[in-house]
This record gives C-alpha cells, sequence and structure tokens, in this order.
C-alpha cells in the first residue's frame, strides 16, 4: 500500500537555483562538460530504477529477511534482491561517480548522492549492498597499491563484485584500539588474518561472485591502542593473476543478526581463520585508510535518514488526505463528507510539515556537502582545496548525526499521523521507523559524531572550520540585510550564529579544567550547530522561492510556506539546546555510581 515518487522537482531547485551546480562543476576541468540537461536526465532514469525496480522489494524483503545455510556458510538474500542488483549493474548505476581510468563515468558526487537519496527512499536495505561497495572503493582508490588498484577497482566499479568494511568486534564497537583480529605476514608479502567480525551489512549474500572486505587487524609487532591498527583487502574468493577467481579465502559468514530494522540486509558475523589479506597502506596507520571509507559511509548513512524522511512523508501526507475523522475545531471543511480529512488538523500538519521541512532541507544540505566534495577532489586551486576540504570535515558530522536524529523525529511522526493503522505492518509506515532507528547507530553513533564535530572539528582546530563557514553565513546575512522580505530569515539565522560563537567560547573554556565538560555538551551542541547549518540553508531557498512567488507555480508558494514553518516552529529550539548544553556536566556527574 505505501508509494513512493522521486522528488525530481525539488533535486532540479536545489541544483539549478539555488546551488548552480552545472555552473559550479563546469569551472572545474574534470566535470567541464557536465550541463542541466545531462544532470537531469540521469537523475530522471535513476529515479525509475528506484521507483520501479527496487521499491516494489521494500516491503516483502523486511517480511522474508536473509536466510543463512549454516552448513555452506552461504548467505541469501530476499527474493528479487538478486536479479534487481543484476539490472543495477546491467544499467551502469555503479560506475556513476567513479573515476574513469578503471572504468568509471566519472560523473560529479553529488549526482551520485541524489540518486543514492532515491534509493535510499526506495530499499535501503537493499541499497547497502551497493553502497558500501563505493566506501570500499574510495578507501583502495586512495590507499591501494597499484596492484591492488588493479585487481579491485574494475570490478568495485562495474558492481561485479561488492565491498564492506570490517571493524567491530565483539568487544569493542566504537573504541577499535580495543580490536584483537591479528595478522601475521607471509613470505610472499601476504597475510594471514584471524579474528571475528560482528555487525557487518552486506557482509555475506550471494548477489555477487565475489566480496572485496576491508579489514582492521594487528601486526605481531603493534602498539597497543589506536596507533597498532592496520587495514588488510581480504576477498570472500581469492583472485589469481589472470583476475579470475581462485579458491574460497577463509572468511566465512557464523551467523545473521536479528534485528529491530533492514531485515532485507545481512548483517554478519565474520569469521577470519587464515584468511589471506594484503595491507593496504603503511603499518599500523590502518586507520587513515579506512577513514576514507568511514567519513564516505558518514555522509551515506546521513543520506539514508533523508532518503527515509521522505518517503515516510510521502505516504503520510497521502494517508491524511485520505483519511477523514472528526471536524475542524473551527467547523467543516469537507460539509460533503461525514468527517473531515485529519490533514485539516492543526497537530496533523505540524507532524506532517516537520517531516517535509527536514527533508527538503536534508537535501539542501547533503547537496551542498556533495558539492563541497566535487571541488575538493577536481580543483586546481590548493586554497580551494583547503577551503572545501574543512568544510566537509566541518559538516561530515553534522550530516551524519543531525539528518538521522531528524529521520527519526520525521519517520515517528509519520507513523503518528496513521494512528493505530501505523503500527500495522501491511500499511508500510512502522517498517521506516525501524529502518530509520538503526541509522542513528552505525558508522559511529550520533554521540561519537557529536564528539567528533565539538571535540576535532572546532575545538581541535580553535575553530578555524566553524569560523569558515561562519563566514559564509554572515556574508548571506549581511547581503540581505536590507531586504525587508528576508528579514524573518536572517534575523534568527544571524542570532543563533552569534549565540554558537558564544557557547563555543563557554564551553572551550570549561574543556580547559576538565574534558568530560565536552562529553556533557556535545549532542546538544551538534544539534544547534545543525540548525544554523540547515537554516542557512533554508533562507537562502526561501530566497529563491521569494523571488519567483510571482511566477503562478505552487511549487514556489509550498517552498516559502516549509521555510516559515521550520523558521517558526522547528529552528527555535535551539534556545533550550543552547540552554541545555550551558548546564554543563555537573547535572551528569554529582549522583554517586551505586546510586543508579
Amino acid at each position: 500500500m505505501a508509494q513512493y515518487n522521486p522528488p525530481l522537482r525539488d533535486m532540479q531547485f536545489l541544483m539549478h537555483e539555488v546551488f548552480n551546480v552545472p555552473g559550479e562543476l563546469q569551472a572545474l576541468p574534470a566535470h567541464k562538460d557536465i550541463d542541466a540537461d545531462t544532470i537531469n536526465a540521469v537523475l530522471e532514469e535513476g529515479g525509475k530504477f528506484a521507483s520501479q525496480v527496487i521499491f516494489p522489494l521494500n516491503q516483502s524483503g523486511d517480511e522474508e529477511g536473509c536466510t543463512l545455510n549454516k552448513q555452506t556458510h552461504e548467505v541469501t538474500p530476499p527474493k528479487g534482491f538478486k536479479e534487481a542488483y543484476q539490472q543495477y549493474v546491467e544499467g551502469g548505476w555503479p560506475a556513476l561517480s567513479c573515476d574513469p581510468a578503471y572504468g568509471g563515468q566519472g560523473l560529479p558526487h553529488v549526482v551520485n548522492q541524489c540518486f543514492y537519496e532515491m534509493l535510499n527512499s526506495a530499499n535501503q536495505a537493499w541499497t547497502m549492498y551497493p553502497g558500501l561497495s563505493h566506501g570500499a572503493y574510495e578507501a583502495l582508490h586512495a590507499h591501494g597499491t597499484d596492484e591492488q588498484k588493479k585487481t579491485y577497482l574494475p570490478k568495485l566499479t562495474s558492481g561485479e563484485w561488492t565491498g564492506t568494511m570490517c571493524l567491530t568486534e565483539p568487544h569493542c564497537g566504537t573504541d577499535l584500539g580495543l580490536l584483537r583480529t591479528k595478522a601475521e605476514p607471509q613470505a610472499d608479502g601476504t597475510y594471514r588474518i584471524t579474528g571475528q567480525k560482528i555487525f557487518i551489512s552486506a557482509g555475506e549474500h550471494n548477489m555477487a561472485p565475489n566480496i572485496v572486505h576491508l579489514v582492521l587487524a594487528r601486526l605481531p609487532d603493534a602498539p597497543a591502542g589506536s596507533k597498532g591498527i592496520s587495514l588488510f583487502v581480504v576477498p570472500k574468493f581469492l583472485v589469481n593473476a589472470d583476475g579470475s577467481l581462485g579458491a574460497r579465502n577463509g572468511i566465512f559468514c557464523a551467523g545473521l543478526e536479528e534485528k529491530m530494522g533492514i531485515h532485507g540486509n545481512a548483517t554478519a558475523q565474520l569469521v577470519l581463520e587464515n584468511a589471506v589479506g594484503t595491507l593496504v597502506g603503511q603499518p599500523n596507520k590502518g586507520l587513515a585508510a579506512m577513514f576514507v571509507m568511514m567519513n564516505a559511509a558518514r555522509l551515506g548513512v546521513g543520506n539514508q535518514g533523508l532518503g527515509l524522511t521522505e518517503v515516510a512523508y510521502q505516504n503520510a501526507v497521502a494517508y491524511a488526505k485520505d483519511r477523514i475523522q472528526m471536524r475542524a475545531l473551527s467547523g467543516p471543511k469537507a460539509a460533503d463528507k461525514p468527517a473531515d480529512p485529519i490533514i485539516v488538523h492543526p497537530d496533523v500538519r505540524k507532524m506532517l510539515l516537520t517531516a517535509r521541512a527536514y527533508a527538503e532541507g536534508g537535501r539542501a544540505l547533503g547537496m551542498w556537502t556533495a558539492l563541497q566534495l566535487d571541488k575538493e577532489l577536481a580543483t586546481d586551486d590548493d586554497d580551494v582545496r583547503k577551503e572545501c576540504a574543512d568544510h566537509v570535515a566541518l559538516i561530515t558530522p553534522i550530516v551524519k548525526a543531525f539528518l538521522t536524529d531528524n529521520a527519526w523525529i520525521s519517520t515517528s511522526h509519520c507513523m503518528q499521523v496513521y494512528g493505530g493503522h501505523g503500527f500495522i505492518k501491511e500499511w508500510g509506515m512502522e517498517q521506516y521507523v525501524r529502518d530509520a532507528r538503526i541509522n542513528m547507530i552505525y558508522e559511529g553513533t550520533n554521540t561519537i559524531q557529536s564528539l567528533d564535530l565539538l571535540g576535532r572539528k572546532v575545538l581541535g582546530d580553535n575553530g578555524a572550520k566553524l569560523k569558515k563557514f561562519g563566514k559564509i553565513v554572515q556574508a548571506f546575512v549581511e547581503e540581505e540585510g536590507t531586504n525587508e522580505a528576508m528579514q524573518e530569515f536572517v534575523n534568527p539565522l544571524a542570532d543563533l550564529g552569534e549565540k554558537l560563537v558564544k557557547l563555543t567560547t563557554e564551553i572551550g573554556m570549561k574543556a580547559f579544567g576538565n574534558q568530560d565538560e565536552v562529553g556533557a555538551a556535545a549532542v546538544d551542541y551538534l544539534r544547534v550547530a545543525g540548525h544554523l547549518v540547515m537554516g542557512y540553508f533554508w533562507a537562502r531557498m526561501a530566497k529563491v522561492a521569494l523571488e519567483k512567488q510571482g511566477s503562478g507555480d505552487p511549487f514556489y508558494t509550498a517552498k516559502l510556506a516549509t521555510a516559515r514553518f521550520y523558521f517558526a516552529k522547528l529552528f527555535p529550539e535551539t534556545a533550550s539546546l543552547i540552554r541545555t548544553a550551558r548546564a554543563g556536566l555537573k547535572p551528569l556527574m554529582e549522583m554517586d555510581e551505586a546510586l543508579f
């Protein structure tokens, strides 16, 4: 009963009217031939694949789940998943933004970002199979040897093989310094790797003939902690010199996690027994290489939250327009019916508009971040590269945490719109809530993202990255300072910018006395920063909508109304967040542990 329509109009609005993506990209040698028609055509076809091929498998895949054969250790995904993946490969979709040197199409990341948003809306569980391959591709592209690149990148680019990232172990999640998986060097230059990994998304399946696992492990003489971690590429099947597949490697699935959500994706417990691997990057420097994959994954998980927010909103709106219950307090709105459609009720509208505002604001935030990544990777100007890299570093934890927190809020609201029917499987809404909840946990919990933002990205460089983004906001506020129609958007933005600077300074001073003050404030701080960033993009969207509202296109009327809702009803939560962040460490730590 669920439905999904790719939000192409909104993507085009951002691409061409807000961010001028084709113009920005044409200034880069690698993308000088890109144009609006190409981008639109790619996304239109991508939307068809998402809505027509994998969306129909979403609910059935959730109900069926994955099946593990404990004798062969092989995993079978839900019906239709493998066939859909073959269509994905045949359509050339895995190669969209990959390097042409390895068979890629070389299209910008911002296009791939939009395509993956649609895939995530349509079927997050399915999308995680090819999605993790992008991270493996990025890590090997940045840190792999020439031989590793030659062996693996063409296959990952084409989608013939998939990839995973293997970090977590039963006794260590975020604290990778505790990992125990061992790597013993061999005379032929390979390593024999033994250990156990858990929570490995897409860790085992039959959708592709080989899986390229990127595995963190310790060398025999490795120093303790995170400074003693190395990265290895460990294929499911060994690869012969001619590129053909050889013997089965010593890495296999010992179990599948029975999860709350994303049932269609195989979250595997992997056991390595003398598995053959090759070193990626330098010994004991594995985290530097893995962070390439982890950062790509964090942006990807934020995009998953965005995708679920959008599809939940679409379905809740359709239900709210159709379901009749009670009369509006101000009098009947559908006099020809025994009751009014629930969309007339103020709180239903609040829930719907919350999801809409977070979807459209999150789309703008994700698209801008992907554009900065494209500029960082393709520019010839070192200063531009550094500035874009700083923007991406600052915004990445916000994309991951703010967008997935918002997805949890939004999908919960959308389920509430359905009333009791929201909790019933056949309507499809409760799946979005379950799937959205896990996105707040993996690729670094949202608390870890908050610590990364405040501790590393802000206080770690004395606010240099934050100031760079702040200058963008300030320039926009000053530019619109005399525009009366924009005051309802730029005034609260300017006010929050000043308050965030003061809050940052205050937390920094407290942290000199006790570093735990950062942990006490970080989660609230990230949400404040998230609203500053999203508020900036909503103000930019409002500016365009104001300029176009006389066109007669209802799109701009709706955009302006949503912007006003965001600033009136969602943005003000920053006041309470600032207050709770300032409350500091004492209320959290003064109770003795024995009293818990």
